[in-house]
């Protein structure tokens, strides 16, 4: 899910293979699929939130790439991720805005 459309565009464009949807993802929860293999999640700021989480983890993905730009809201969502039995692999930070408190976070989920 994307909220642009143009960027859902691109995304098809360059990732034929994948589906990609213009929405927000608030109001696509009840249209998920069933079942997914990975997912790839980069909400916004104030992060993906329970319901999101939820929904994601009823798909059963293998892998969730999960993208943050708020380090709070991505620990407060790894803890709801590990409600349904996902566990961080990997995390790496980014500093892609020097001098500010802005940090990027990209985390590797897997079922334990």
């Amino acid at each position: 899910m994307e909220l642009s459309r143009h960027a859902v565009r691109f995304a098809r464009q360059n990732v034929p293979g994948a589906r990609f949807e213009a929405a927000s993802v608030d109001r696509f929860l009840g249209r998920l699929p069933e079942r997914a293999d990975i997912v790839v999640l980069d909400p916004p700021r104030k992060g993906a939130g329970r319901d999101v989480v939820r929904a994601v983890a009823a798909m059963a993905p293998r892998t969730i790439s999960y993208v943050a730009c708020d380090p709070a809201a991505f620990g407060r969502d790894l803890g709801y991720f590990a409600e349904h039995g996902y566990r961080p692999g990997t995390i790496e930070a980014f500093d892609f805005f020097p001098q500010t408190h802005h940090v990027e976070c990209v985390g590797t989920l897997t079922r334990k």
